[in-house]
């Protein structure tokens, strides 16, 4: 008796050792606030004269047996350098986690607001305070966004399954950089174009696929989270206030799936823009719209659902120095932003660049990030990254499910490969912050979160 006594309590125990280590169920949470700047306030190029369609901050969090993990996509131009620290900070205070597991991204429309609480105080310092962003509505978002997590939070939605699929988007993105015969740039292909020789140029290196992450509870699908390189304009610089074309899109899928969480992250899209598909015309908004919504709908469709617990869900982050210009000098654009006489464009560009410039000679580092969901692994990276960087991590880790949001801190401005710099043209010209040597920092960076050595 005593023996069959002993033996229940050690299968008791063992029981119990079980339940304490098993992983428990993933849950998530979604969030959408409004993010639409107010009429007469500074948008990227102009003042906001009409809104044709709302902007937003949306976002999920997702919950395991960690912190929790709190990604967000905004309808914004950029957010960078304090200003991105701000929002991290809001959303990771309010969903009680730690600010390196909170990510934060622009979808990079040019018809929104941009924000960056850096720059801004170097222009305060000159009397252009509030010239750049309504400082007022952008703190009223980021508290807007942080209370709908906080929100979110008290009811999430437990995950049973997680479904991944990928669609190629047909006639939206191509290559803005296209080279001539020596090797250097010699036609910037914006995003419109009517020229018909530079129409006619190859689209050249994209990356064509669109790739979704679905989350479901048994066979409810809960939220499709989507990813697709390219600048997302069509017209712009007209006084109106959009979300563009990806933002259309993904209106389209809201309506066509009720109650599902649609949020959407741009690539790495810096040199990809839809120009060889894009006159400039307003008609053609829709048109764009239609073909990134097929693609939407064809990757949802291609969704191969797997079951989803804890120990699926990891996320990791490594924190990296970017190496600025040597065309940046700090006495130099402290002269430029000092000189009453110079544009106003031409000192909010100088204090953006000083910004950047301080921050980075100051010892700070821009956090890489990699989630990790199952099978798929979705690197966070910032600026606007050159596609080739998104093709690289899918190459090397062709075994995974390979995601790409770009456009987190917006502070380093475009982020070229090592040999664009030398090609010319517009993104490795005086626009980039970044030195030549970002590549080898970054995709070291990209390998490490991808376990690429581990792999072999």
């Amino acid at each position: 008796m005593r023996a069959v006594v002993i033996g229940c309590g050690l299968l008791l125990t063992l029981a119990m050792n079980a339940t304490v280590m098993a992983a428990g169920p993933s849950r998530i949470a979604t969030f959408n606030v409004d993010a639409t700047p107010p009429l007469g306030s500074p948008c990227a190029y102009r003042l906001a004269e009409r809104i044709l369609d709302p902007l937003s901050a949306r976002g999920i969090i997702i919950l395991s047996d960690e912190d929790p993990i709190v990604l967000c996509a905004v309808d914004w131009i950029g957010i960078g350098n304090e200003g991105h620290d701000a929002w991290r900070e809001a959303l990771a205070s309010a969903a009680g986690t730690n600010v390196h597991r909170v990510s934060v991204h622009v979808l990079h429309q040019h018809d929104a607001p941009t924000f960056d609480l850096s720059a801004e105080a170097l222009l305060a310092d000159q009397g252009l305070g509030g010239k750049m962003f309504d400082m007022t509505f952008a703190r009223r978002t980021i508290e807007s966004a942080a209370a709908a997590v906080r929100e979110a939070m008290s009811s999430p939605v437990e995950i049973t399954h997680l479904g991944l699929g990928q669609a190629k988007v047909e006639k939206v993105a191509s290559n803005r950089r296209i080279l001539g015969p020596d090797g250097k740039v010699k036609y910037v292909r914006y995003s419109s174009c009517r020229n018909p020789d530079i129409i006619a140029a190859p689209e050249g290196v994209i990356d064509p696929n669109l790739k979704l992450i679905a989350f479901y509870h048994n066979d409810r699908p809960i939220a499709s989270i989507t990813y697709y390189a390219t600048h997302p304009q069509s017209y712009y610089r007209e006084g109106d206030v959009s979300a563009d074309f990806v933002g259309m899109a993904r209106a389209m899928r809201e309506s066509e799936l009720p109650g599902v969480a649609h949020i959407h992250f741009n690539g790495a899209g810096g040199n990809v823009a839809a120009g060889k598909y894009n006159d400039g015309s307003h008609e053609n908004r829709p048109v764009l719209a239609g073909r990134l919504a097929a693609g939407m709908r064809s990757a949802w469709n291609a969704v191969k659902k797997v079951r989803i617990d804890a120990d699926d869900v990891a996320w990791n982050w490594v924190p990296v120095s970017i190496p600025p210009r040597d065309t940046l000098d700090a006495d130099q654009l402290r002269s430029i932003l000092k000189n009453e006489n110079a544009k106003p464009a031409e000192r909010t560009r100088a204090a953006r660049d000083l910004a950047f410039l301080l921050r980075t000679t100051g010892g700070h580092k821009i956090e890489i990030s990699c989630l990790r969901l199952g099978n798929a692994r979705v690197l966070q990276m910032p600026g606007e990254l050159f596609v080739e960087y998104q093709l690289a991590a899918q190459a090397m880790r062709p075994d995974l499910f390979v995601c790409m949001a770009a456009y987190a801190d917006y502070g380093p401005g475009y982020i070229g490969t090592k040999i664009a710099y030398g090609q010319g043209g517009y993104e490795t010209g005086p626009v980039s912050r970044t030195a030549p040597e970002v590549e080898e920092v970054l995709t070291s960076a990209i390998a490490t979160l991808l376990d690429v050595e581990q792999a072999k």
